[in-house]
């Protein structure tokens, strides 16, 4: 299983950026967590193999939305209103199994490489 995410960059507070993550495999329950510098990781937004479950972090609910596309092995994560705390580098992962929590780390098998996203203020 191979994860390639990419899409992060630079933009301005209030600014969108928005995220892809392709993976290959078996269609899973898919999540990005985010590290900032100095910080633990943490979860942002999940969606279930089917993409009708959907999860997020409440620090990013209302201004992010998770998505997939099965047929193109694809996850997505739209950032709205972005803010300067939203900096640090994301990563997209899948899950192993099913029915396991979403929103916690042992969830995942599969990690991707990160993308770098900075806000700046």
């Amino acid at each position: 299983v191979q994860l390639q995410a990419s899409g992060g960059g630079l933009v301005q507070a209030g600014g969108s950026l928005r995220l892809s993550c392709a993976a290959s495999g078996k269609a899973y329950g898919m999540g990005w967590f985010r590290q900032a510098p100095g910080k633990d990781r943490e979860f942002v937004a999940a969606c279930s193999w089917s993409g009708i479950s959907t999860y997020y972090a409440d620090s990013v609910k209302g201004r992010f939305t998770i998505s997939r596309d099965n047929e193109k092995n694809t996850v997505y994560l739209q950032m709205n209103s972005l803010r300067p705390d939203d900096t640090a580098v994301y990563y997209c992962a899948k899950a192993k199994v099913y029915g396991m929590d979403l929103t916690q780390g042992p969830t995942y098998a599969y990690w991707g490489q990160g993308t770098q996203v900075t806000v700046s203020s």
